[in-house]
């Protein structure tokens, strides 16, 4: 397997990869939207207005079916981003990856990649004839579980701050419903949220990424497995993104809920 490039700073392991391809995702979504609203036309659409006029009609509906759209309506805005953004991040691995090979500890900006000296440092010790680090630079940013978590993270965030927000006794109340027993599953399954959210989005889009580089190392005979795999991976990418816009529906619906049944 390929090593991530990580370095060392205040204490924290840091992936460049990752921070460079969250960049590059942002900047895409963000010039798409730019385009789509740059000649806007009533009369004639074009094919990208057309386009973004039909995700923001299908973020619409479902919303609509987690919840009455008058309450829901603020969260289109925040579908939007997501499935955009997170369709994106899954299917940026699909064209290509840039990997490097290393032999020797190096640097970036004075800062020392720790998992090229690491991978090195355990070819050595194992006895390896020629240790080297492969490091991968381009890589679908939701393969990185630490992304899907932080992306988890946001929405779990969101869902709690708006139950507070509406009700904060009526969301306290609920921990203890039907009994004050139930305090205790009701706080598993918020984590178990958080974890699933973020862990599904992981699995799907990390192991589609490990096939296409085993379908590679096979050679002339897995070219055809691999034209198959990446469109279906496309057809993948798109279904986890729309499965996270609806989960997070779904879990800012029942707090929302919550706060008005009470």
């Amino acid at each position: 397997m390929h090593e991530s490039p990580r370095i060392e700073w205040a204490g924290l392991s840091i992936d460049l990869a990752a921070i460079f391809m969250i960049t590059v995702t942002c900047l895409i979504v963000f010039v798409l939207a730019r385009l789509s609203v740059r000649s806007l036309s009533i009369a004639s659409p074009g094919k990208l207005q057309n386009f973004m006029e039909w995700v923001v009609e299908f973020i619409r509906n479902t919303i609509a079916s987690t919840m009455e759209m008058h309450i829901g309506k603020k969260f289109v805005a925040l579908g939007m981003t997501f499935i955009m953004f997170i369709f994106v991040a899954n299917v940026l691995g699909l064209p290509f990856a840039i990997v490097t090979k290393h032999d020797e500890p190096f640097s970036i900006f004075g800062q020392e990649i720790v998992s090229v000296t690491e991978k090195l440092a355990k070819d050595v010790s194992s006895g390896k004839e020629h240790p080297h680090a492969e490091l991968v630079w381009w890589k679908s940013p939701t393969a990185d579980a630490s992304v899907t978590m932080g992306l988890a993270l946001i929405t779990i965030l969101l869902v709690h701050t708006m139950g507070v927000a509406r009700n904060r006794r009526s969301y306290f109340k609920h921990y203890f419903q039907p009994h004050a027993t139930f305090f205790p599953i009701h706080v598993i399954e918020q984590f178990a949220n958080f974890l699933t959210l973020g862990l599904r989005l992981y699995g799907n889009i990390f192991a589609g990424e490990v096939l296409i580089s085993v379908l590679i190392k096979v050679g002339v005979f897995g070219i055809f497995g691999l034209v198959v795999w990446q469109g279906f991976s496309v057809f993948v990418g798109a279904i986890q993104s729309f499965i996270f816009v609806i989960l997070t529906m779904v879990y800012l619906s029942q707090k929302l809920d919550n706060s008005h049944d009470h």
